[in-house]
């Protein structure tokens, strides 16, 4: 297992080894040593699958209390997976960065917490998995909107399929502005 830096701190791309012959293949998806190697020690306690068509963006979301660190990866089809830094204070805020997450490339992104991440489907359809270190917790469920021109993230859709809590989520400026809402973005602890 491969567990690469990005641009972004905290961010790891994985690329697991992958063992295969004529009956199929077998890969690890997660290995508790090769993550501690990496200084990471992650406890997932909830696992998550959606299914998207071609078009649908998910995000940005993330959870503030209770944040939530992710490992994604991809079941079936592919994504263009992104996560943007918006921890107030952070050298990095504002930041995103992107990766093709495949069924056919069986790579993965890890995901900290203090983190925003959303991806959108490029494929037919896509099956993503999100294996998460917090509970899910609909009063701390938070979004920053996907076209926010201050993160100016380019993704390779320009009219997504959006839900509408998605579609109206507040731009990172307005969470910023509003100090009744600036809580609702993480701390970053150095």
């Amino acid at each position: 297992m491969k567990l690469t830096p990005t641009d972004l701190p905290g961010v790891l791309l994985i690329e697991p080894r992958v063992f295969g012959d004529e009956r199929g293949c077998f890969f690890e998806s997660y290995n508790q040593r090769a993550f501690a190697e990496a200084g990471l020690n992650p406890r997932f306690v909830q696992t998550n699958v959606s299914e998207s068509i071609c078009g649908v963006l998910r995000g940005l979301h993330y959870q503030q209390p209770n944040a939530q660190g992710k490992l994604v990866s991809v079941l079936d089809g592919e994504v263009y997976d992104v996560a943007v830094d918006i921890r107030r204070g952070s050298p990095h805020f504002g930041r995103w960065m992107a990766a093709i997450l495949s069924a056919k490339n069986r790579r993965q992104l890890w995901i900290p917490e203090g983190f925003a991440h959303g991806f959108v489907t490029l494929s037919e359809r896509a099956v993503f998995s999100y294996q998460c270190t917090a509970l899910y917790d609909r009063s701390s469920d938070a979004g920053i909107r996907w076209n926010d021109a201050r993160i100016g993230i380019d993704w390779p859709v320009a009219q997504p399929l959006l839900s509408d809590k998605d579609a109206i989520a507040p731009f990172l400026d307005d969470l910023l502005a509003d100090p009744g809402r600036a809580d609702r973005l993480p701390e970053y602890a150095s």
